[in-house]
């Protein structure tokens, strides 16, 4: 049953007893039953008719019943149907908006410092776990180095034309010599002069397969190797996480969950990728429970919104994830808000 369809079986009374349930249920974490809804539903009703109405939005499949006796909560089914057609989204208050615009406030020249300061208030506010991806570095590369460091251990620098300088530590392949090392920094060198990164990344496997005779293998494959940290770094340094004690304090009776939220945070690649994607729409986007496949283990949800530099065009994105009772109707204003003020600061910033 599509959203739509579901929406519009429900009547006046199913409606607002599927909202009070969902509500008292985000509010409180407990499933709720049908005397405490008796005592808030505006039409009054007996205990046994809202039961009855309860049994009717479980066969939908809007409600669940954790044990037989217990009362009912939001299936993800029913939590996406609040959030798409039913929740009251609040204005971000004045307390919550001073705390974010505080932390721009300060004309700090380190993107990353700006950030990092804004994921932590993030977190602090919705008392969840920020997640902020970074800008990627676009500007043209003027020199790219390989250093080595040890005989499984080596660093490439890339130098951008903005005077960004970028380090990355990584494994070369083995056999290395400081000929080859010389010999890749040339050919990338060559190639790069007024290019982006992203530019520069598209182009390497054809000229390597074009000048094959020419490159040394050593040198091929440490090229490769090389650059393939800006896609497959494993702590991607344009993701902050911040506030994942916090996640602790909502769900301690679920910390087998939790664990394994955290080893998906942990894991930094894959939210990066996954990040990348949400930049795909615009605005705020909500993913609840196995919606998003990458904390389907953990049950939990996950409130992103890209934001955007002066051209308008998507460079990052700023979220919260916690539980999937999140308080959805405060928590996605202030994502919203937060997205939207990084744009515009960050439009305002040269380079």
């Amino acid at each position: 049953m599509n959203q739509n369809s579901a929406l519009h079986e429900l009547n006046d009374r199913s409606r607002e007893i599927f909202r009070r349930v969902v509500e008292t249920y985000l509010e409180t974490g407990e499933p709720v039953g049908s005397r405490t809804l008796t005592r808030a539903l505006s039409e009054k009703l007996s205990a046994a008719t809202v039961r009855n109405v309860m049994q009717d939005l479980e066969l939908m499949g809007l409600l669940d019943s954790p044990h037989v006796s217990a009362g009912r909560m939001p299936s993800q089914q029913g939590l996406r149907l609040f959030v798409d057609g039913m929740m009251e989204v609040d204005p971000v208050t004045a307390t919550d908006r001073a705390a974010i615009d505080q932390t721009l406030g300060n004309d700090d020249p380190d993107t990353g410092v700006l950030l990092d300061r804004v994921s932590t208030a993030l977190s602090s506010i919705t008392r969840g776990a920020s997640l902020v991806l970074m800008p990627k570095h676009e500007a043209p590369i003027r020199h790219i180095e390989f250093v080595s460091l040890g005989p499984d251990r080596a660093l490439v620098v890339l130098v951008f034309a903005d005077g960004h300088v970028e380090n990355r530590l990584f494994t070369p392949p083995a056999g290395q010599t400081p000929s080859s090392m010389r010999e890749a920094g040339n050919f990338l060198n060559a190639m790069a002069e007024g290019k982006t990164l992203s530019e520069l990344r598209g182009q390497i496997g054809q000229e390597i397969a074009a000048r094959r005779r020419e490159l040394d293998v050593l040198a091929a494959e440490l090229v490769q190797s090389g650059m393939a940290l800006w896609d497959h770094q494993s702590s991607d340094p344009r993701l902050i996480v911040r506030g994942r004690s916090n996640l602790l304090d909502q769900e301690i009776a679920d910390l087998d969950r939790i664990r394994v939220l955290f080893d998906d945070l942990e894991r930094k690649r894959d939210i990066v990728e996954f990040l990348e994607l949400a930049e795909q729409g615009d605005g705020v986007r909500i993913f609840i429970g196995s919606e998003n496949k990458l904390f389907s283990l953990s049950g939990s949800a996950l409130v992103v919104s890209p934001y955007m530099n002066a051209d308008r065009k998507i460079v990052g994105a700023v979220g919260v994830i916690g539980p999937t009772r999140l308080n959805y109707g405060r928590i996605v204003p202030i994502v919203d808000y937060t997205a939207q003020l990084v744009g515009r600061v960050l439009s305002g910033r040269k380079g």
